[in-house]
């Protein structure tokens, strides 16, 4: 299993005016943006009657992990099913294609196809939402404006209008009503592989900005 690196800032938009003008002339946008530069995320994320996961990211615990289903742009045609862990400070992600129709069996309870399919992340999120009582929980809905960098395999993301269903889980629905987690949040986010190239590193100081362990999922989480 491969770890990368993550680090996380919160940034105001003056910041963010700044950090932009710097990430354009030495990174290039994701290929998968569109012509503003940027694109639509929704996910929603699984957690049990206990809130395992938003307990043991608010705990610091050091092994964890959150299952989350999510699509781009609301293009229903390329939705993955995700496992995200965290070890050590280090992240790793792994990611299977799901349909819209094998999702919506999920939301509605109807789990026991996964049991017997050959996708290993299928069943494992299948034997834990039986051992764990995992379920959909929370819808998060964010604009990200990501930019890679070869060198060091880096890719800085900015996360801005965080916002969230409230407790409803109709993924699908593109009108679906949802409240902003806070006033002009922004999330700059940094992840690579072995290092870090200073190029990069030196455009994206902030002074006294530090790293935060802020959480989408968590902020979310406020709503219900």
């Amino acid at each position: 299993m491969d770890f990368r690196h993550e680090h996380k800032h919160y940034i105001n938009y003056a910041d963010y005016i700044v950090i932009k003008s710097r990430l354009q002339q030495i990174m290039e946008l994701d290929r998968h943006t569109g012509e503003d530069g940027e694109y639509k995320i929704r996910s929603i994320y699984f957690e049990n009657y206990q809130d395992k996961a938003l307990n043991e990211k608010l705990d610091g615990v050091n092994e964890r992990e959150k299952f989350r289903i999510r699509y781009y742009k609301d293009d229903f045609s390329y939705i993955t099913l995700e496992k995200k862990s965290k070890m050590n400070g280090l992240s790793n992600k792994r990611a299977v294609t799901i349909t819209k129709e094998e999702v919506e069996a999920i939301i509605q309870g109807d789990i026991e196809w996964m049991s017997k399919s050959k996708i290993a992340l299928f069943v494992e999120l299948y034997s834990k939402m039986k051992s764990q009582m995992l379920r959909p929980r929370t819808i998060v809905d964010y604009i990200r404006e990501p930019y890679v960098f070869i060198p060091g395999n880096v890719r800085v993301t900015i996360d801005k209008d965080i916002r969230t269903g409230i407790m409803n889980m109709d993924i699908f629905n593109t009108e679906l009503t949802t409240v902003p987690v806070g006033e002009n949040i922004m999330l700059l986010e940094v992840k690579y592989d072995n290092f870090l190239p200073e190029i990069i590193a030196d455009i994206i100081q902030l002074g006294d900005r530090k790293k935060t362990a802020f959480s989408k999922y968590a902020s979310c989480r406020i709503y219900g």
